[in-house]
């Protein structure tokens, strides 16, 4: 059990038949009144982030998310099949749970796929990956003090924006999480 006043970010707990996560928190003790909790919590499962309030003393059975790390193989059509790295059992997992951030991962990556009692509701990709630039415009001599950016098309198929000097067939390091640019690699 975990009670409102212990929540921290990333604590997940049970609620209304929901597995909930918390973004957000934060205790407040106005000046007249009882002390409560306002918070930014996830819904774990679709997704849909809420805001809502807490007494302290409110309890929640904790819920234990597992993160297994699944070795991405191939896709065939909406499925995209993962391999557990220990028993080497595949699973398939539908196209509509892969998250936006999916599209720099490219076949043989190691990603964490998330389940709550067995339902597999997510997927983590690794926070940085290596991709090669496969389209874009030729760099020019000159163009590397700027901060001006270009449209450029990675292995995956996916598009970012990378600095002027980027040419096609050099390899880049990408923050998964934002979809930005870090680095050449």
């Amino acid at each position: 059990m975990v009670t409102a006043g212990d929540f921290r970010n990333g604590v997940t707990f049970e609620m209304d038949g929901g597995v909930y996560s918390i973004i957000e928190f934060q205790h407040v003790k106005p000046g007249k009144g009882a002390a409560f909790v306002r918070t930014k919590i996830r819904n774990v499962i679709s997704g849909a982030v809420t805001e809502r309030t807490f007494n302290p003393n409110d309890k929640f059975p904790t819920a234990f998310i597992e993160r297994k790390d699944m070795q991405y193989l191939y896709s065939d059509g909406d499925l995209y099949y993962f391999m557990d790295t220990e028993t080497y059992e595949q699973i398939p997992i539908n196209s509509n749970i892969l998250s936006d951030n999916f599209k720099f991962v490219k076949e043989n990556m190691e990603c964490k796929v998330l389940s709550y009692k067995g339902s597999v509701f997510g997927l983590e990709p690794p926070n940085f990956v290596e991709l090669e630039v496969t389209k874009t415009e030729p760099g020019v001599k000159g163009d590397t003090a700027t901060n001006t950016l270009k449209p450029a098309t990675l292995e995956t198929g996916a598009e970012i924006r990378v600095p002027l000097f980027i040419n096609e067939g050099e390899m880049i390091r990408i923050d998964t999480r934002t979809g930005e640019y870090m680095e050449r690699a």
